[in-house]
């Protein structure tokens, strides 16, 4: 590596909003984050499908008359 281009690599702390602590290597010194695998629904299970205004009904019910439709 050439020398002085580089930025300095220091041991670096990541912090989530829920707690969690990821000791690692950065150029930053501490990252803050919002989500991560400990609390981001896809990797604990607890994904959730939001209905706003009645979407998903209204999609499965379009879906069935295309169906019905076809055969």
């Amino acid at each position: 590596m050439k020398k002085k281009i580089h930025p300095p690599y220091h041991d670096a702390v990541i912090r989530c909003s829920c707690g969690n602590v990821v000791h690692t290597r950065s150029t930053k010194k501490e990252i803050k984050i919002e989500i991560c695998s400990n609390c981001h629904p896809f990797f604990t299970g607890k994904q959730k499908i939001i209905d706003t205004a009645g979407r998903v009904e209204k999609y499965r019910r379009r879906e069935a008359k295309k169906r019905k439709k076809n055969e």
